[in-house]
């Protein structure tokens, strides 16, 4: 067991793994967030409809694990829309950006909408007296709120996603664990390989709570100036 020659004989590998495990994080991210915050506004709509399809999405998406999501996503889904398309197929970087986008998504529809749900009715009675329409209340008052507010978990929750874009490996994403998968597979350097896995996940996500950490405090003094 040479941690030393597990460094250097696993870097490069363990490097482009972790690179495919910023990016598809970063994408699932940028877009989970997006979902969630549609997701979150359908569920506080009064249009029945919307309000339904947000739970539904919600309801399966937390109610099923993410292994089985990839799984219909990455085997299921090329067979059902081959029965159309013949020859349809799908690379496993796209199964993976899809699963963990929607499946990130449904946990920060609630997050969003617990923030929202936060803010103080008061204020949005208040600003539509003074003839605010709902877009602009939404985007002057209620948002920069719920924001502040939610900060913490949305932070949370992109911490996860990145952890659990290593689930991803059982349908063929070259991410960090994959990565290590090969390497262990000629080497049988376990604990020196695993160890080092464990310290490039924790150089990302410290550095994640550090930047997260930083706008939580530009938006805290943007709100007390003194």
């Amino acid at each position: 067991m040479d941690f030393a020659m597990t460094i250097r004989g696993s870097w490069s590998l363990l490097l482009t793994g972790l690179v495919t495990t910023v990016i598809v994080s970063l994408i699932a991210i940028a877009v989970g967030t997006v979902i969630g915050f549609v997701s979150s506004l359908m569920g506080l709509s009064r249009i029945w409809v919307l309000k339904a399809l947000s739970e539904i999405y919600v309801w399966v998406i937390r109610g099923t694990p993410m292994i089985v999501q990839a799984f219909i996503v990455y085997f299921g889904m090329p067979q059902l829309i081959q029965t159309f398309v013949p020859g349809f197929t799908i690379s496993a970087f796209t199964a993976s950006a899809i699963t963990l986008s929607t499946n990130a998504g449904a946990y920060l529809s609630e997050i969003f909408r617990s923030g929202i749900n936060a803010v103080d009715p008061g204020q949005v009675e208040a600003s539509r007296s003074l003839g605010m329409s709902q877009v602009r209340t939404m985007r002057r008052i209620i948002l920069p709120q719920a924001v502040r507010i939610t900060i913490p978990s949305l932070v949370n929750q992109f911490i996860i996603t990145v952890k659990d874009s290593s689930i991803l490996s059982v349908i063929g994403l070259a991410e960090l664990v994959n990565r290590a998968k090969v390497y262990v597979g000629g080497t049988y350097q376990f604990f020196a390989t695993y160890v080092l896995v464990a310290v490039l996940y924790l150089a990302v996500i410290s550095a994640l709570m550090v930047a997260s950490r930083y706008i939580e405090k530009r938006l805290n003094r943007d709100k007390d100036p003194a």
